[in-house]
């Protein structure tokens, strides 16, 4: 069976690794282990993680996680969230696929490992529950879910929703609904889409997919 670590920004990726990606790989006999970034150790033993501040944490964790030789490692990050600091992240970006593609082949010459397979999500794990709109009625009215169906139809992918910080996808649902938990409610109406649904409408999400089964 092949062996999947996913490096995860937060709970929200873990729990969608959790309870989409999983049961979609067990069959094809891919084990998928899901791992929260750690940003902080302690003397004590403890630790903090979620969320990320620098570079340097990211390839720590990435370059603990390829000592494991038979596993492929892979990653899912924030594109928009990516500090500052990340390689090739100042770069001039004319196309956000690109750009995201060469992060990521940046990353994994950093890191220096054959396992070490890089992943950012475009521009984060909140593009994919635009994949369909309706399935927000898990969490809305009808006369909201309508907002959510607007947004959508105004983008060529779900991937494309993002022009600023201030407007990525999660933002934008959080301006709609305040009150929207990304980690529960954003697990759950990923759950109500399905895969197959995200990977028709997403194209770097369904490259990645078809690398990891290819793998």
């Amino acid at each position: 069976m092949k062996r999947v670590l996913i490096l995860c920004e937060g709970q929200t990726e873990e729990q969608f690794a959790n309870r989409i990606l999983i049961p979609y790989f067990t069959p094809q006999e891919i084990y998928v282990r899901p791992i929260i970034l750690t940003t902080k150790r302690y003397v004590s033993g403890g630790k903090e993680r979620g969320g990320v501040s620098s570079y340097s944490k990211i390839a720590e964790q990435l370059r603990l996680l390829c000592r494991d030789r038979d596993a492929y490692v892979t990653s899912m990050l924030d594109y928009f969230r990516l500090p500052a600091d990340t390689p090739c992240m100042d770069q001039e970006r004319t196309d956000t696929y690109q750009h995201v593609a060469e992060i990521e082949a940046t990353i994994n010459s950093d890191i220096g490992s054959a396992n070490c397979h890089a992943n950012l999500m475009v521009h984060e794990f909140e593009a994919l529950l635009f994949s369909e709109p309706a399935a927000f009625e898990a969490i809305m009215d009808a006369a909201t879910v309508q907002k959510i169906a607007e947004i959508r139809a105004s983008f060529e992918t779900p991937e494309d929703i993002n022009s600023a910080p201030e407007t990525a996808p999660s933002k934008r649902i959080l301006q709609i609904k305040p009150d929207y938990r990304k980690v529960t409610q954003g697990v759950e109406i990923a759950e109500k889409i399905g895969i197959d649904k995200m990977l028709q409408c997403c194209p770097h999400f369904a490259e990645w997919i078809g690398k990891i089964r290819k793998a």
